[in-house]
């Protein structure tokens, strides 16, 4: 049995993180962490309002980071040098050095850290995995992906992600992290990566939109487009070789073209549960860690390669209507 404490209860905690803990059988939930204690009663366990409290005084063996961003390393490596396991909301953390001290403190505590990129562990992201492996498209030597959204926090909701100090970037780190997570998941370690990002039209103080070039060890060159101010919402994902392709357009979708025909795989109804189970047979079975910190770490390492965030450049952008 694996007892955990939760950090942070805002939205994505309470819609996935807590219903998958709930519902993996080897899992307990032993205590939530929140700066507004009314919020935990309804799980039934004691809330603490100070991180360094409910380390010491909990029973917990893993801690689930679900913090903002800029929390994300302090409060790992806090609760790694505590002696739990720690599960981290994605990115890893506001920087590649604040991700390699995540991982640093790890090894040095032996505990197991691992980040929340459930998008690897996706059954149709599998089967595209198989059938690569298989030849199915010939040798794999381009990819793309393209998230394109409207986000604009006018009415505070989430507003924290526009916040640079907050969450690192904008688009960038918000989704197009899990797209970069997924090349190198399928390709290879990144080798080179370079990008654009800018502040188009959505006055706000971080950028709107990123483009992500990466060359992956393997001879791949994969390209990741993610924009907070389209109308038309995107979310495609297509794998080119040199003889065919794979389409899993819309990747949060069940769908999956290749040359010999077309399948439909859906993930599981909740998206973290699979992560959640994973990091808890790595822990007690010693099973492999599908996103681990190792592996996370080459994606803050390409964030970090696509740009300087501090100086995006704008366009002067006006006010949405």
């Amino acid at each position: 049995m694996l007892r955990w404490l939760v950090v942070g209860i805002g939205d994505i905690t309470t819609k996935r993180v807590l219903p998958a803990i709930l519902a993996e059988p080897r899992s307990q939930l032993a205590g939530i962490v929140t700066r507004t204690p009314a919020k935990a009663e309804r799980y039934g366990v004691f809330a603490w309002t100070d991180l360094d409290a409910a380390l010491s005084q909990s029973a917990a063996d893993a801690v689930y980071v679900a913090t903002p961003v800029f929390l994300h390393a302090p409060q790992t490596i806090a609760a790694l040098r505590a002696g739990k396991h720690v599960l981290c909301e994605k990115p890893m953390a506001l920087g590649y050095a604040e991700a390699l001290s995540m991982q640093q403190a790890a090894g040095e505590t032996g505990r197991t850290l691992g980040v929340a990129y459930y998008r690897r562990m996706y059954p149709k992201v599998a089967r595209a995995k198989e059938l690569m492996e298989s030849g199915a498209i010939g040798r794999p030597v381009f990819a793309e992906a393209t998230s394109h959204d409207w986000f604009y926090s006018a009415d505070g909701f989430r507003a924290w992600l526009v916040d640079p100090a907050v969450a690192g970037g904008g688009p960038l780190y918000d989704v197009a992290s899990h797209r970069i997570d997924l090349m190198n998941y399928l390709f290879g370690q990144p080798m080179r990566a370079s990008g654009q990002i800018s502040t188009l039209v959505q006055p706000i103080q971080v950028e709107d939109n990123a483009t992500v070039m990466i060359e992956h060890a393997t001879g791949v060159r994969s390209l990741v487009d993610v924009r907070w101010h389209s109308r038309v919402p995107r979310d495609e994902f297509r794998i080119r070789g040199t003889e065919g392709e794979l389409d899993l357009t819309p990747l949060n979708g069940p769908e999956l073209l290749h040359p010999g025909g077309a399948e439909q795989i859906p993930a599981h109804a909740n998206p973290h549960y699979p992560c959640v189970e994973n990091f808890v047979s790595a822990v007690l079975d010693k099973t492999e860690l599908r996103s681990s910190g190792a592996t996370a770490l080459l994606t803050d390492w390409v964030i970090q390669e696509t740009g300087d965030r501090r100086n995006v450049f704008r366009f002067s952008p006006t006010p949405p209507s």
